[in-house]
């Protein structure tokens, strides 16, 4: 593996220790280079975001190769660390690995529900530790993001306990990270940050400020795919303005031409 995967790994993984982590997700090389530009530290991927741009719905509708394509023109494109959504590993987690990490991503986010329902917390474990096998095989020190949808998808019971649970499972399976999308309440961020794995949590319209999430112990913050869809809503209000009234007053903040070309070069 080349000096540069290694040193943006190593970059990468301490990113998590001190100030929190806050990851603007792209989906494509202008996207990433513009999150870049912006003061990003790292590019975090959306799987979402990816899908679309490429033609395929979210939910591995677009398949490792072709994600993994998308991988390497973002990385290509930037000069930070690139960590991937590789969703639920696409059938084969240590092939998928394998296949972004020669992409030049650093770091994955893992899912434990691939399908429906969520994967009992010991086969998630022997995926990440799947995970963590191909990466030591192919001489990077990835961060295993592990994702685990407990809230997203409202398990029932004691969501908070199922998630602590699966933490320390996944800690001892090789994990570096905790990634719990759809939890946004306080006292159990603060609560699940002091678990064995720094936490990520995704936030977006709604959620609290990134400061008061760091100041619940929350390590990394992400957005998932709202940039993406951000960026979709304009291109449906200016196609429509465009085709229903023949103005254009959609168009009149778009980022200059040559600034973005610029980005790209």
């Amino acid at each position: 593996m080349t000096s540069t995967s290694i040193d943006h790994a190593a970059r990468f993984r301490a990113l998590h220790q001190g100030a929190v982590l806050v990851l603007p997700n792209a989906w494509d090389a202008a996207s990433a280079a513009l999150v870049e530009a912006a003061g990003a530290q790292a590019v975090a991927t959306t799987s979402a975001g990816v899908s679309w741009a490429n033609g395929a719905p979210d939910g591995s509708g677009l398949g490792r190769e072709a994600m993994a394509a998308a991988v390497a023109r973002i990385v290509a494109a930037v000069r930070v660390p690139v960590t991937a959504d590789i969703e639920g590993g696409y059938g084969d987690v240590g092939g998928t690995v394998r296949a972004v990490i020669q992409a030049g991503a650093v770091g994955i986010n893992l899912e434990d529900s691939p399908g429906s329902p969520l994967l009992p917390a010991g086969e998630q474990a022997e995926r990440i530790a799947a995970a963590r096998a191909a990466a030591e095989a192919e001489g990077v020190d990835l961060f295993v993001n592990a994702r685990t949808d407990v809230y997203l998808a409202g398990v029932p019971g004691d969501q908070a306990a199922e998630v602590e649970e699966r933490a320390r499972v996944y800690a001892e399976a090789g994990a570096d990270g905790l990634f719990v999308p759809g939890l946004l309440d306080q006292d159990v961020i603060a609560r699940l940050a002091k678990g064995p794995l720094p936490l990520n949590v995704m936030a977006g319209p709604g959620a609290p400020p990134v400061a008061e999430l760091a100041a619940a112990g929350v390590a990394r913050v992400s957005v998932g795919s709202a940039i993406a869809q951000s960026a979709y809503a304009v291109a449906a209000r200016a196609a429509a303005e465009l085709l229903a009234g023949g103005t254009y007053e959609t168009l009149a903040d778009g980022l200059a031409y040559g600034a973005l070309n610029d980005t790209l070069r």
